[in-house]
Parts: structure tokens; sequence; C-alpha cells
């Protein structure tokens, strides 16, 4: 299963249901970036993704986007297939 990286804070209710919806899709590790605690760290998430809003998610190198977009890809069914590619 490929890398998960999460941007977060400690008190982000969508970044919550990211993490529910990644386990349940059976990923057991989330590398989580909590830009609350590191603030230089927000910078690297805007640069990185153009966006200001967390969660911010990467699979792989892929980012995939926020809870939005992480829910409509596993809708689409296209989730499992990223996490499982080698």
């Amino acid at each position: 299963m490929k890398k998960v990286v999460m941007y977060s804070t400690q008190v982000c209710p969508y970044c919550q249901m990211a993490e529910r919806l990644l386990k349940s899709r059976g990923v057991e590790i989330i590398e989580k970036v909590l830009i609350d605690r590191e603030p230089g760290r927000r910078e690297e998430m805007m640069s990185r993704t153009g966006r200001r809003t967390v969660p911010q998610v990467y699979i792989g190198d892929t980012h995939v986007g926020g809870y939005d977009d992480l829910s409509a890809l596993d809708r689409k069914g296209g989730l499992v297939p990223l996490l499982e590619s080698a």
C-alpha cells in the first residue's frame, strides 16, 4: 500500500473524516503533518498544493486534495486502486 501523507490540524472535523475514510479502505498508517503545531509546514503545504485549507491528502506522489476530493474519488471507485497501485 502506498504511503499516505495528510496535512491537517488537531481540531479539523474534515481531517478526522478523511482519516476514517482512509482507514476504512485499509490504510493503517497516515503520516500527519500538523500545520497548527508546526506553522512553517503551512507554507510548505500551500506551495505543494496551491491550497490553504486542510486536509490535503497525498497518496504516494499523487495529490488527491481535500476531504471532498477524497470522498469523490472513493465514490468513483478510484481510491482503493490508487492506494494499492505499485
